[in-house]
């Protein structure tokens, strides 16, 4: 049901219950506090329209998945191709639309291309998150956090990833496909992708990321 005012604590409330979209319609009055706040916490707002049909694709080709509104870039290299397969048909399960980039067999390739195709899909908007797997998942964050707003993280087991969201509001997720058993990687992925960034001191820290990112820039 569409809501007549989305506040900053509406999407708090939401997030708390788990929801990735909430429904407004042209009557709906969304505070400015609450549209930074869903962005903060990957909240999708979604326009109720007349139409049944889920929204048409947009000019970069990527659609929303509708009814969780969240579309995951996933990539691997040859070491990393087993578990992405897994993890793709888990995060399908999950509810999420995802985007695989590569690689496609298990021959031998190279990870930068795979890990900067997730990365830079990422900054560019056209998917909320990225998953990039190789063989540790070291290499694939360095090469990823190499592309402009993109903060990628290694993550070997649950709390280094609700860490890495709550704190770091990371935006990339790296896996060792040889590292890490496939249950773990599936238990690794969905507190990753359900954790929300804390925000607070956190957010003061990541400007600071920023401020260094521009300047290196420069």
């Amino acid at each position: 049901m569409a809501k007549k005012l989305v506040s900053e604590q509406t999407i708090v409330d939401a997030a708390r219950r788990g929801e990735k979209v909430i429904t407004v319609d042209s009557e709906t009055i969304v505070t400015v506090a609450a549209r930074d706040r869903a962005k903060q916490m990957g909240i999708k707002l979604v326009e109720k329209t007349s139409e049944t049909h889920p929204p048409s694709l947009p000019a970069t080709g990527v659609t929303q998945k509708f009814g969780s509104g969240e579309v995951i870039a996933l990539g691997s290299d040859h070491g990393g191709f087993s578990l992405k397969e897994s993890l793709k048909s888990y995060l399908h399960i999950l509810g999420y639309q995802v985007i695989d980039l590569g690689t496609y067999t298990e021959e031998a390739c190279d990870y930068p291309d795979y890990a900067y195709a997730v990365a830079r899909m990422v900054s560019l908007g056209q998917a909320s998150k990225g998953i990039m797997i190789d063989a540790v998942g070291i290499a694939s964050a360095i090469v990823a956090n190499k592309v402009k707003g993109i903060r990628a993280a290694c993550c070997f087991d649950e709390f280094s990833a609700r860490s890495s969201r709550e704190h770091n509001d990371a935006n990339v997720l790296t896996l060792g496909g040889r590292m890490l058993g496939t249950e773990l990687a599936k238990s690794i992925t969905k507190v990753w992708l359900e954790t929300n960034f804390g925000g607070g001191r956190h957010k003061r820290r990541l400007e600071k990321i920023s401020d260094i990112e521009k300047r290196v820039q420069m």
